[in-house]
């Protein structure tokens, strides 16, 4: 692996009851390299998303959620047709006070926006703590969307990637954590404050604005507890969100 460059290796089993979403593993460190492992453990891999049909209005999509798993909190499925997939809708994520703006890209993550926005206004993500924060250079990103806060919780459902191959992970990005196999998105996402370098594998589904971008680096500046790696691992200061809302 490149200099500073940084993955999530991470697997997926099936027909492991009630293992949930994701469970942290084995972080090593190099003097070339940090090389980040993120072990989600699923009860069920997605299907890809069902192509629009005929039936389709212009400008919407269908997506297709599959049930895996025990939620962490009741959720309902999100809406499968009808699915806007244009434009973007603005959120506004309250991070220990702050507010920290998301343009969510219904353009191009259709799916994973309106599994997001299903969620938030279920009060999903209301109250929960994010459990992992990364700062080293080139792996600075905020792990959140697990009410369990261990990694291992979701919403009872996983979904596809919505991926074009190229997808990058500058400061500002907001992406789906997922397993590495396909299909196996769910609540959980990161919010990137610093370029971070990862394979094209995380669906990019919004960007956070500048307000946010400051409250992140206010928080990572008081460390972790490197319980992963030096530098990564749940933050010091509790990060907790209150609210997911649409501005």
């Amino acid at each position: 692996m490149a200099a500073n460059q940084h993955r999530w290796r991470e697997r997926c089993q099936t027909g492991v009851p009630d293992a949930g979403y994701g469970r942290l593993g084995r972080v090593n460190l190099t003097k070339t390299a940090v090389l980040i492992a993120l072990t989600i453990v699923a009860t069920g891999c997605g299907s890809a998303p069902a192509s629009p049909s005929a039936s389709n209005a212009p400008g919407t999509t269908t997506c297709v959620y599959n049930v895996a798993g025990t939620a962490s909190r009741p959720a309902k499925l999100p809406p499968t047709t009808g699915v806007s997939n244009s434009g973007t809708v603005d959120y506004v994520l309250t991070l220990n006070g702050q507010p920290v703006g998301l343009k969510l890209l219904r353009d191009s993550a259709p799916c994973a926006v309106n599994s997001f926005t299903s969620l938030a206004a279920q009060g999903f993500y209301d109250n929960t703590s994010c459990h992992r924060l990364g700062t080293p250079a080139g792996f600075q990103m905020l792990q959140c969307g697990d009410p369990e806060a261990t990694g291992g919780g979701g919403p009872g459902y996983q979904f596809a990637e919505e991926l074009s191959g190229t997808e990058t992970y500058p400061a500002g990005t907001l992406a789906m954590a997922r397993t590495s196999r396909p299909g196996t998105s769910g609540s959980q996402f990161f919010l990137v404050f610093g370029d971070t370098q990862l394979d094209p594998d995380y669906t990019v589904f919004g960007k956070i604005d500048s307000d946010g971008l400051k409250a992140l680096t206010k928080l990572a500046a008081n460390g972790t507890d490197d319980s992963e790696a030096m530098g990564v691992g749940k933050p010091k200061t509790p990060a907790v969100i209150s609210s997911v809302k649409p501005r």
